[in-house]
């Protein structure tokens, strides 16, 4: 084949068509991993880490919409590592407490807006009141990213998160979430139905607006703590209802599926997404790419590691990838990637040592 730029590239691994190699994204967005590496390395931007590396950029953006409300609020105040955001509504105000871990770079709840099953109802307030609008600035600032990237790669934004994702990571928790859920299923399955109207206005405005590559949902999914018969009640139609919006425009819609998917992918295989990113091998993850192609044969598959093998030399980390693209039937579809973030203990020479081998590796298409 003629030799692609890296966004070539990556539109092409997301049709599921031909590349002229595979494309291969590290996850590193923020100095969370440049802090902990030597010299240059620390003092370089992620940018031109990026470029150091060699990689295919996939680069995630802030979606280009805006939250209006009329009967209640959401505020959030931010001090000395410290986040609260107070839901205000004319029932009762509800309030959630995240702190930040510097060395993961990320917020972290410690105290969840819903505990109580009253708490339910004010929560569906909140999101019943929550009008999606499309944010004018954040799109002018969108397509001057994105100019900026041109032809080393490319760019998605995220939808948002399923009902059920949702409640469980961030609204009531994984215990008190699920004991809610059980005991109270008619109103925690309305603050569910409250939910998709935004996300479905949310996946409308994007489809019609956004300038990015492909639209995301950031599920976070595992059946570590979601059930696959949770999974087609309240997740598969939901997702399917943003995907048919998304695809019907002729636009990529990806899941974003970290954890362990094994007893998902026959359902999986039958919801209207492009593809899963972060699809991630044991030990982490319980899939490999083998797996992933041989129930999803039309999907996009965007992973094939883990967190723990990039802490191997780089020769370990590049066996267990050949093994696995060896044994597959072919490489439509696939991009390899560090499945979750990029771990800080990982030496910017490793990346950039498996980076020229995935780029060389011989492909069947």
């Amino acid at each position: 084949m003629e030799p692609m730029t890296s966004r070539e590239r990556w539109l092409a691994a997301l049709r599921m068509q031909p590349v002229d190699h595979l494309p291969f994204w590290p996850k590193i967005f923020d100095a969370t991993y440049t802090r902990a590496q030597a010299a240059p390395f620390r003092d370089m931007s992620i940018p031109e880490l990026w470029r150091w590396i060699g990689c295919d950029l996939h680069v995630p953006l802030a979606a280009c919409t805006r939250e209006a409300r009329t009967r209640t609020s959401v505020e959030t105040v931010t001090n000395n590592g410290s986040r609260k955001t107070m839901y205000t509504t004319p029932s009762g105000t509800l309030e959630a407490i995240d702190h930040w871990d510097l060395d993961s770079g990320s917020w972290h709840p410690v105290e969840f807006p819903v505990k109580r099953r009253e708490d339910i109802a004010i929560m569906t307030e909140v999101f019943a009141d929550c009008r999606i609008e499309l944010d004018e600035e954040k799109l002018t600032n969108n397509r001057a990213v994105i100019a900026q990237i041109g032809e080393a790669g490319t760019a998605w934004c995220g939808i948002g998160r399923s009902p059920l994702m949702n409640w469980l990571e961030f609204v009531a928790g994984i215990a008190g979430g699920q004991y809610l859920l059980a005991d109270y299923p008619d109103e925690v399955e309305a603050l569910f139905e409250a939910m998709h109207a935004v996300l479905v206005r949310s996946a409308e405005v994007l489809t019609d607006k956004s300038p990015v590559d492909a639209l995301y949902m950031v599920e976070d999914t595992s059946t570590t703590y979601v059930s696959p018969k949770q999974y087609e009640r309240y997740c598969k139609p939901q997702i399917s209802e943003y995907g048919e919006i998304v695809r019907s425009a002729g636009r990529p819609m990806m899941l974003h599926m970290c954890g362990h998917l094994m007893g998902l992918l026959p359902t999986l295989a039958t919801m209207p997404a492009d593809g899963f990113e972060a699809f991630t091998t044991p030990p982490v993850g319980n899939t490999t790419l083998v797996d992933g192609r041989a129930e999803c044969p039309d999907k996009v598959l965007v992973g094939g590691t883990n967190a723990a093998l990039w802490l191997e030399p780089a020769e370990r980390i590049i066996a267990e990838i050949e093994a696995d693209l060896d044994a597959l039937p072919h490489h439509r579809g696939i991009v390899i990637s560090s499945a979750g973030m990029m771990p800080p203990g990982c030496k910017p020479e490793t990346v950039r040592q498996v980076c020229e081998w995935v780029h060389a590796y011989a492909t069947r298409m």
